[in-house]
């Protein structure tokens, strides 16, 4: 209930609605750097802008929105689609040519807020996805697809290792930029508390058992982000609120299913995604 009162204030800081009873969020004194994949990025979202243009960067992601809201001066969106741990100290390969630079290149002793979300694409989240989509299909089942001959879960261990990255990603975030506020942005829900509930959207390659396995693979990921954030003494953005998975009505849905709105991105915040996870990080600061 807490999440979703804060996420209904950040959504009234967004719109203007509201304003006479919410106070407006004062300035950040300083450049923000935002670094992330493309839950970050918004590919697919109108406008697009920045360069590479194979980051696939929205004018509109949750980033812009927030530098808006706080009325930063100075604001630099590095995030980039596909983007892992090792594209935060390393440049990246785009797959329509060219490179990202390394990420935390941005950041300097006089950043000020840093805003953070990685990790899916270490555990290799939208493999994990396909792969249970054909397990559903076959009957074999998602859980025992990756489970190893001694009982250990593959995407477990990933998750795990994911985490170790990122500590060592926020220890390097705080050695070049000392003085900044640091926000680890964790990944919204992809599907309802109830698996039945996608059924509909996602029809054979929804087993209830399967779906349960993602969202529980889904939340242990958010649980490792938000344990290396405290570590790390940085704040953990929720941005997860009951109602607007995949399998959500297209009104009211946050994340795009396999089949997405023309343009949109499958398995990916849309419009309205992004400015919920802006409403979380406004919410948290």
């Amino acid at each position: 209930m807490r999440q979703v009162l804060t996420g209904l204030l950040g959504l009234a800081l967004l719109t203007g609605c509201g304003a006479a009873q919410v106070s407006p969020v004062p300035p950040v004194a300083g450049p923000y750097v935002a670094l992330g994949d493309s839950y970050t990025s918004g590919p697919g979202i109108a406008p697009q802008a920045g360069d590479p243009a194979g980051c696939h960067r929205s004018a509109v992601n949750y980033p812009a929105l927030v530098a808006k809201q706080l009325g930063v001066a100075e604001f630099t969106d590095v995030s980039c689609s596909s983007a892992t741990t090792a594209d935060l100290t390393g440049a990246q390969k785009l797959s329509g040519g060219g490179s990202n630079q390394p990420q935390l290149d941005a950041l300097s002793a006089g950043t000020k807020l840093v805003t953070v979300g990685i990790g899916g694409n270490d555990v290799g989240f939208l493999d994990v996805l396909s792969r249970c989509a054909m397990a559903g299909l076959t009957g074999s089942g998602c859980r025992k697809t990756f489970e190893s001959a001694d009982g250990t879960d593959q995407v477990s261990r990933r998750i795990t290792t994911a985490g170790e990255k990122l500590g060592a990603v926020l220890a390097e975030t705080g050695r070049r930029a000392p003085a900044a506020k640091v926000l680890v942005v964790g990944y919204p829900a992809l599907f309802p508390a109830d698996p039945a509930g996608c059924a509909k959207t996602l029809g054979r390659a929804a087993a209830a058992a399967d779906v349960s396995y993602l969202t529980r693979k889904a939340e242990e990921l958010n649980a490792e982000l938000k344990r290396r954030a405290a570590a790390a003494g940085a704040k953990y953005v929720d941005t997860t609120v009951a109602g607007h998975d995949m399998c959500a009505a297209p009104d009211t849905r946050w994340i795009e299913p396999p089949f997405p709105a023309e343009g949109l991105t499958p398995v990916h915040p849309n419009a309205a995604g992004q400015r919920a996870m802006a409403a979380a990080v406004l919410a948290a600061l």
